[in-house]
Order: structure tokens, then sequence, then C-alpha cells
């Protein structure tokens, strides 16, 4: 056991993670992301999906049992072939419990910039903004500058949002 990599696989080490400490995991393992996806159903027909992930292999499944436990909501699952992932996507617990966290415990790299964009589109729509034709175009505007790095591809792909109808620029 290291403190990068906390005894997991024995079950009767069940103490919880620091603060600090999650701080930094996530800082490096873990993403924010806005999802749009299509959804005839909705109002605008596309579903806005903010949700923050970290992805690791099963040997460390308990490490993220261990996140869960200790930040008290999200879940653990099966990502892709031997990958597990912890996944917060509920709203509620997102603004009451997520972005409470990491603003108490602000995250030190570049991460940070797409923490305050992924908190300003979960504050929207923690108020209903998203709603509203001007609250989805301004949450579609952050969600498009989020995850994008020199040589990556835009989150959202632009032939899917209705830009007759939803101009984001």
């Amino acid at each position: 056991m290291t403190p990068q990599r906390p005894d997991v696989g024995n079950p009767a080490y069940s103490e919880k993670l620091t603060s600090e400490w999650i701080t930094g995991f996530i800082d490096g393992e873990g993403c924010f992301h806005v999802g749009i996806s299509k959804h005839p159903e909705l109002r605008f027909g596309y579903q806005i999906l903010p949700e923050l992930t970290v992805v690791q292999h099963k040997r460390d499944i308990g490490l993220l049992h261990r996140i869960r436990s200790t930040i008290g909501c999200g879940v653990v699952r099966r990502n892709h072939g031997g990958r597990y992932c912890w996944r917060v996507r509920d709203l509620k617990n997102l603004a009451e419990v997520i972005i409470p966290f990491f603003e108490a415990h602000p995250l030190r790299s570049k991460k940070a910039v797409e923490f305050l964009r992924f908190a300003k589109v979960v504050k929207a729509m923690a108020k209903g903004e998203h709603l509203t034709e001007e609250g989805f175009n301004k949450i579609l505007r952050i969600a498009e500058l989020m995850n994008r790095g020199e040589g990556r591809n835009i989150r959202i792909k632009r032939e899917s949002i209705p830009e007759r109808k939803f101009r984001t620029r």
C-alpha cells in the first residue's frame, strides 16, 4: 500500500479517503463532461447530461467504491472490458454534493477550468434554465468549450444540434 494507491483489495481497509486525496485523484483521473444526445420526447429534442466520471482497471474497483462511499453519491459499474467507472449523473447530487465539494477543495490542474464550466452548466440546470431556449443555447455554448485540447475533437457534434431553431453562435 502506498499513499498513491491505497490498499483497496483488503476489505478490512475501509477507512474513508481524504478530501485532498480525492481532489488530486480526480484532477488526474476524473472527467467533467456535458453530453448532448438526441431525445425526441424532450422539449428541444435533445437531452443534456452532465456527469463526473472516473474510470479505472478492475483491480482498482475497490478504490472506486471507496470514492463513492466517501463522497456519498454516484454509482460504480462496468465501463468497457476490464475497466470500471464511478459516475455521478444525478443533477441533485451534482448540484448539492459534487459542485460544493470541488468548490471547497479546488482542483489544481487545467481541469479546474473544465470544472468551472461544468459547474455553470449544473447550476443553470438546477435553476431550470435548460428548459428555456435561451438557457438551452447557453448550456450548449458552454459545453462546446469543454474538454477541447489541441488536436481533440469537439464533444458536441454540430450536426446534432438544431441549428435552424437554436443557434449557439
